[in-house]
């Protein structure tokens, strides 16, 4: 019978486990309460302690620092259950992408400060960014943070963080030399318990989304807001643009993993539907046109998961390029959306009813050919490469 979840050639023995861990966690902890974080639009914050009680936060950062001790598999396992159940959690954000920030380029008292806090679930993450009037060139990001005595002081707004209501810990791209593009960046590190209420930081809204409702997806504003010198990632002033750039294939790359993940669900859900949902005498899958639709959506799903778990053992290898993590991230979210789209088309105006998770699936695609840098930014990197 053909399957719709085929096992990843790097999975194994360890991951089989930590993958029924985390099925059974988040069915008792967190799918009874996705309709509730949905209409607050927000996780509930004791969500990270118990994700962290779980051991299930920074799965891929060294058990010095009170991570997993594990690497890109067990991040890819978390995200593909996420998708498999259908509830939205920034983790991906949280230990996919800022604890590897600080990981990868943070000092060692950066690390032993932040990244146990991390991993219980004490402290959330988040990054900024994107600004009102920049996305994708974070050359020409106008938020700043000048150097004043023993602090750097941040001026501007960025917005769309995710986590950015719950975030304790935010990175923060902004110019620390305005005068230089790429070579003016930097990441500062902003612990919010220590600027919140001093009336330079605040948070505005919580922002109303297409999809994704239960993310917490804020704006933050900055009034000279002071951070400590030390703060700056790594101490490298000016390398901010290096560092985005060196962790952007494996973010791209996450993207890709709950894009494959996502078709499986809708899929699966969708092949269950029409062998049972009857038109006109006889089941919906006896038509040859939902043979024929389904026989090459599922094609497709193949061909990406064969595409992406090809990456991950690149990626595993230290072997992932710019291009190719780019190929990985358009394509599969493109076809995510083709095959959510599709799906949703044979249950009909039931499709379009909130209470079938195919209509949830529908709204929060669409997102993926937006972030993680649009999906017309990947196709201009792979150009460049040809």
């Amino acid at each position: 019978m053909l399957s719709d979840r085929r096992e990843a050639p790097w999975m194994n023995e360890e991951l089989r486990i930590l993958r029924d861990s985390v099925q059974r966690f988040l069915e008792k902890e967190f799918v009874p309460l996705q309709a509730k974080w949905e209409k607050q639009g927000r996780v509930d914050r004791d969500a990270w302690r118990k994700a962290g009680e779980a051991g299930l936060l920074c799965a891929s950062i060294d058990e010095r620092y009170g991570g997993g001790g594990g690497d890109f598999r067990h991040e890819a396992v978390f995200l593909e259950e996420l998708a498999q159940s259908g509830v939205t959690f920034g983790n991906s954000v949280h230990s996919g992408i800022v604890a590897h920030y600080i990981n990868a380029y943070g000092t060692e008292e950066q690390k032993r400060n932040w990244l146990p806090k991390m991993a219980s679930g004490e402290l959330v993450a988040a990054i900024a960014m994107t600004e009102p009037g920049t996305g994708s060139d974070l050359q020409a990001v106008a938020t700043t943070a000048i150097a004043d005595g023993g602090d750097w002081v941040i001026n501007g707004q960025k917005t769309f963080l995710t986590n950015g209501m719950n975030a304790d810990l935010i990175c923060v791209v902004a110019k620390t030399d305005p005068s230089e593009a790429a070579s003016g960046v930097s990441i500062v590190v902003v612990e919010t318990a220590k600027v919140e209420g001093e009336g330079g930081f605040s948070r505005g809204r919580n922002l109303e989304k297409l999809g994704q409702k239960a993310a917490d997806t804020a704006e933050v504003f900055f009034d000279d807001v002071r951070a400590p010198r030390e703060n700056l990632l790594g101490g490298a002033e000016g390398q901010g643009f290096v560092q985005l750039m060196q962790q952007l294939p494996q973010e791209r790359l996450i993207i890709a993993v709950g894009a494959v993940a996502a078709m499986e669900r809708a899929l699966r859900i969708t092949s269950e539907y029409v062998k049972e949902r009857k038109a006109f005498g006889k089941r919906i899958l006896d038509f040859q046109n939902t043979q024929f639709k389904l026989a090459e959506r599922f094609t497709e799903l193949h061909i990406a998961r064969s595409f992406v778990d090809d990456c991950v053992q690149r990626l595993l290898a230290g072997k992932l390029d710019v291009g190719t993590a780019a190929m990985a991230k358009w394509w599969t979210t493109q076809k995510q959306c083709e095959i959510v789209d599709e799906c949703l088309q044979f249950f009909g105006g039931y499709g379009y009813m909130m209470e079938f998770p195919i209509a949830g699936m529908y709204a929060d695609s669409r997102i993926q050919k937006i972030y993680g840098g649009s999906n017309e930014i990947m196709k201009m990197l792979i150009a460049r490469e040809i």
